[in-house]
């Protein structure tokens, strides 16, 4: 008998658009790696494109976005757009950041699976993941 082996769940997080506040992010992505999820963190200033690139590449099963400029309501769909277009649609989004709840339900009705705003702790994003995906390792 032979066990198969569970693949762990790469997560590409990325800051799109110009916003330059990427600590948070980066606390994210430490937080997602001790979790034991496979992490590229693509740096600042990246377009959707890129980031889908990156996705796509890297064969993520996550993206994870976070924006603190205000332009959610821009990025975060086009990052969703970007993947149906290039036939990903499967790619889940998450994201994090500045984001009004008025703005929530719009994002999750666009394609973004879950937001996170400022002060969530970091158990509950990597407890999210863990529902998501639960055969993974």
């Amino acid at each position: 008998m032979t066990a198969t082996a569970v693949r762990p769940v790469r997560i590409i997080v990325a800051k799109v658009g110009l916003d330059g506040h990427d600590r948070g992010v980066k606390v994210v992505a430490r937080a997602l790696r001790d979790a034991g999820y496979e992490v590229i963190y693509t740096g600042l200033r990246q377009t959707p494109e890129m980031v889908v690139d990156a996705a796509l590449q890297e064969d993520a099963q996550v993206i994870g976005l976070s924006i603190h400029s205000g332009a959610h309501m821009t990025l975060f769909p086009a990052v969703v757009k970007e993947l149906k277009r290039r036939k990903a649609g499967d790619v889940v989004v998450f994201g994090g950041g500045i984001i009004p709840d008025d703005d929530i339900a719009a994002l999750k009705k666009l394609g973004v699976e879950r937001l996170f705003t400022p002060g969530t702790p970091l158990q509950e994003i990597v407890d999210w993941l863990r529902q998501r995906f639960p055969d993974a390792s």
